[in-house]
Formats: structure tokens, sequence, C-alpha cells
């Protein structure tokens, strides 16, 4: 998202990360900034904080989840070190955990990269289920009329996607959306916006992609070459 809020999806969900030694004020405006920037991503979200070392008190916790609700997201959980914070995060209802240990690198190791890991699911996404990941979906499995996947980066169905579709949800142009079969309600990259057409396709594996500043749609035979 910027230097200072950071979101990432892993197998828990997704997570929102404060950069701990900013400017109280100057994080409140970048995530009202972000919020609304990406409004198609976070609208319905449920995420954990991370704090940090950050101590926050119970107002301007108060403050956050306020401007957070505005934009339809819900924090269930508020991960940080200090006590304070997690002491305003239970008088606010919220669950409260320290931050998670990770163990020391190994010398000479490469640094972890700071993209979200990729998401792998294995199910049907039915009507009112929606998927959402800040990183790369991938499904083994339909996506049914009314059935939603969001994602940051691309979205690959191994099977029949039917539903609402958003890649590049957090501003990724260069996201792809491929499946087996290609025949959404409506499909977005970035912010740009596609409606199937009408009648009957041929059911062959087909990529989305933006060229030109708009939605094309060719099968994958002819997108590989």
């Amino acid at each position: 998202m910027s230097d200072l809020i950071s979101i990432k999806g892993g197998r828990d969900g997704l997570r929102m990360r404060f950069d701990d030694s900013a400017e109280w004020g100057s994080l409140v405006e970048q995530l009202e900034r972000q919020l609304a920037q990406s409004q198609a991503f976070f609208n319905g979200a449920r995420l954990t904080l991370d704090l940090g070392d950050r101590a926050v008190s119970e107002a301007q916790l108060a403050e956050l989840l306020d401007l957070m609700r505005q934009h339809g997201v819900v924090a269930d959980a508020l991960s940080a070190n200090a006590r304070e914070s997690r002491n305003a995060a239970r008088a606010a209802g919220i669950t409260a955990r320290p931050l998670p240990r990770y163990p020391d690198p190994v010398p000479g190791a490469a640094p972890a990269s700071g993209e979200s890991e990729a998401l792998l699911l294995t199910r049907t996404v039915r009507s009112g289920q929606v998927v959402r990941h800040s990183g790369h979906i991938t499904l083994i499995g339909d996506v049914n009329p009314g059935g939603e996947v969001i994602a940051g980066g691309s979205v690959i169905v191994w099977g029949r996607l039917r539903g609402f579709v958003h890649a590049g949800a957090l501003g990724n142009s260069e996201a792809l959306v491929c499946a087996i079969e290609l025949h959404p309600t409506q499909l977005r990259i970035a912010d740009q916006i596609a409606t199937a057409p009408k009648g009957d396709r041929h059911h062959v594996p087909e990529v989305a992609r933006i060229e030109a500043g708009q939605i094309v749609v060719e099968s994958w035979e002819s997108y590989k070459r």
C-alpha cells in the first residue's frame, strides 16, 4: 500500500501493518487515502491490525476503527507488543494478541520478499461467498454466479468463472485473470471494468489483461505465443 502502511495476506487472512515509528497523524491520513483509493478491495474486508511496538490509546484506536468502518472494513483482531495497545483493543471488544516471534534470519540467506504469498484454494465459491487476498489467488474449482474473488494480484481459476472477479484490486494494472471457462458477471482489473458478452461462447481457456487502457480477452493459445 505505502511505506507507512502495508497489507499482507496469509493463511490467517489479511493483516494491515502500521509503521510503528511514523507520526500518528500521518498514519491516519495515509490510511484514509489508501482506503479511498482501494475501496473495491477493502469494502467488506475483515483483517488483523499489526501495530508492532507502537503504543496507542483507547481514543487513538477508536479513531482508527471509526475510519475503517466508514470504508466498510472490520478489524477482527489486533497484534502488538505494547500492552497499552492490547488493552485498548480489549476495551474496544477486539481480540488482542502479542506479535508472533520469528526466528532470527540464517546468516547469508536472502531476505524475504515483501510480496504477499499466493493463496491456493481447492473449493467452489458459491453465491454470497467472497474470497479476498492481497496477493495472487489460484482457485481449483468454480466461481458460481453471486460468488466473488478479489485479489491484489492475478486470479487463476482452474474451473468455471461465472461470478464477480477483480484482479489487481490494489492498483496493479499488470494483473491477469485466467480461467478454463471465463464467463464472469463482471470482470475488473485495477480500475478497468468489463462484462461478459451475451450469447453462447466457445468454452476454451482464456486470459484477460489490460492493453492500451482497456481489458482484452484472448484464448490461452493466443496469449502464450
